[in-house]
């Protein structure tokens, strides 16, 4: 079974940095990209970050300049490493990804992790 674990939240004070994990499991000979997502309580899902195939990256404007995605092939993980974290950032954080497995590729949602930001 392949599927993406999420791992890495918490409560942080504003200013404060927290690094999220998504962690591919399974038969996974590669991760081609991966999204992290976001969504807060009476809000909307919003796209934050994403990191593409050849290793780009792209930011909504609100996280430009403190958040930051990357990928570990060896380890089939990519991360969130979020900076400067204010209360607005509070949400449940979701990653995506587009997995290369067996052959075939597979789209897959981390089961959530929960990002509190607050005194």
């Amino acid at each position: 079974q392949v599927q993406l674990v999420e791992s890495g939240g918490g409560l942080v004070q504003p200013g404060g940095s927290l690094r999220l994990s998504c962690a591919a499991s399974g038969s996974i000979s590669s991760i081609r990209s991966m999204g992290w997502y976001r969504q807060a309580p009476g809000k909307q899902r919003e796209l934050v970050a994403v990191i593409t195939t050849g290793g780009s990256t792209n930011y909504a404007d609100s996280v430009k300049g403190r958040f930051t995605i990357s990928r570990d092939s060896a380890k089939n993980t990519g991360y969130l490493q979020m900076n400067s974290l204010t209360p607005e950032d509070t949400a449940v954080y979701y990653c995506n990804a587009l997995l290369s497995s067996q052959g075939w590729s597979v789209e897959r949602w981390g089961q959530g992790t929960l990002v509190t930001v607050s005194s």
